[in-house]
């Protein structure tokens, strides 16, 4: 590679040789077709049925948490919330495929992969009522969680912020010596983001050991795959970075475990970067901001729901004996009666007082936060019913 950046050992032509988009076929890993049978020439992943009901359990949470606070959001009891439906394969199976010291850098639809990793119902529900049990106090928008004990980069709202983040901390693990990676996840409208190719060709030349994972799911909030780029999806610029890649089926479970599987191993045991792009689709909204209707068809939407990849992988596991409807149907009542109960529980404890905004930034609060701080506790006094948890407690 060095010598071939250097122009020697290059082959020479005579005539123009134009390279075409799409000469170099980039195939999509597929082990499960549409109805969750494992095709012919398939080679299946080595996962026991312990590991492959927990990835089912963990995607029908998901789902159920989703829903519930998608209603809780139009009830005007938190302010906002991102569904995964459609996705859940992509983030829950390639968690799985991590070891528990690899550090996860999300975007902002991966709560699958924390709950995977055991992130609880009261810790979601804490930081979406930003109450005192918040481990950041508030100050983060709902769903923007963070854990260090379960080696998960709290997330950021700026697209695309950790994908540099996720190839230096990744040069940090490899000259630290740890037998760990970094996943990074983000959509493929984050890869029109500058901070993707920064990051990217930083992994490439620095030989980080870093896997990132692209969320192909058709869209960029409003804005079709096809208005977004030219070239061969995502995938094709690993390539021109000179990065190792693989294509999934993201409705996949088991083509995306082994694709990340895969990964791990290559980025762990050679010291390197990779790129996954699983092509899935967002069957919700982009956020409870969001209205798909304006610039998409329900045929589209009713065509991908047939390649829903929870039905999916159910079906496998039906097949394989591990999965029966009636005890599934028991499992998602006890999951929708814990989630709504700790809601309850959640959204009535206290919050946390409004000089935190300003706290634990600085030794000592700054004078313009703190003249900041007053101005908006005035305003607050001046309008308490529009404020009713916070005005009745504030010094």
């Amino acid at each position: 590679m060095k010598d071939r950046n250097h122009l020697a050992q290059v082959t020479t032509v005579a005539d123009v040789n134009i390279i075409d988009n799409g000469i170099i076929d980039i195939p999509m890993l597929q082990i499960l077709d549409e109805n969750g049978k494992a095709t012919p020439e398939a080679t299946l992943p080595d996962i026991s049925q312990a590991q492959a009901l927990k990835i089912h359990e963990t995607m029908a949470y998901t789902r159920v948490l989703d829903e519930r606070m998608v209603a809780a959001q139009r009830q005007g009891r938190i302010s906002f919330y991102l569904a995964s439906t459609g996705e859940e394969a992509a983030t829950v199976a390639s968690a799985a495929a991590l070891s528990t010291e690899d550090l996860i850098m999300s975007q902002y639809r991966e709560q699958g992969a924390l709950a995977y990793r055991g992130y609880t119902t009261d810790q979601f529900m804490n930081q979406m009522f930003s109450n005192k049990d918040d481990p950041n106090k508030g100050r983060q928008m709902p769903i923007h969680y963070g854990d260090k004990a379960l080696n998960f980069m709290t997330i950021s709202s700026p697209l695309g912020t950790q994908i540099p983040q996720a190839s230096g901390y990744a040069y940090g693990q490899k000259m630290a010596g740890k037998d760990a990676i970094t996943i990074c996840y983000f959509g493929e409208g984050a890869a029109s983001e500058g901070d993707f190719h920064a990051g990217l060709n930083m992994a490439a030349v620095l030989s980080c050991p870093v896997i990132f994972f692209c969320r192909n799911n058709g869209y960029a909030i409003s804005t079709p795959a096809e208005e977004q780029f030219a070239g061969d999806g995502i995938a094709s610029r690993g390539l021109g970075y000179g990065i190792k890649t693989i294509r999934v089926d993201g409705n996949d479970v088991l083509a995306v475990y082994a694709a990340t599987k895969r990964a791990r191993e290559i980025a762990l045991a050679e010291q390197c970067p990779v790129l996954i792009e699983a092509m899935t689709y967002r069957l919700a909204a982009h956020s409870t901001s969001d209205d798909p209707s304006g610039y998409r068809s329900k045929e589209e939407e009713e065509k991908w729901r047939t390649k829903d990849p929870i039905t999916r992988f159910a079906n496998w596991l039906t097949h394989k004996g591990w999965f029966n409807e009636q005890d599934n149907e028991k499992r998602l009542t006890a999951m929708r009666q814990e989630v709504l109960a700790s809601m309850k529980r959640c959204e009535t404890t206290e919050i946390c007082p409004i000089d935190d905004i300003v706290n634990d930034v600085y030794d000592s609060v700054p004078w313009h936060l703190d003249e900041q701080l007053q101005d908006l506790k005035q305003h607050i006094k001046k309008y308490p019913h529009m404020y009713p948890k916070t005005s009745g407690r504030m010094k």
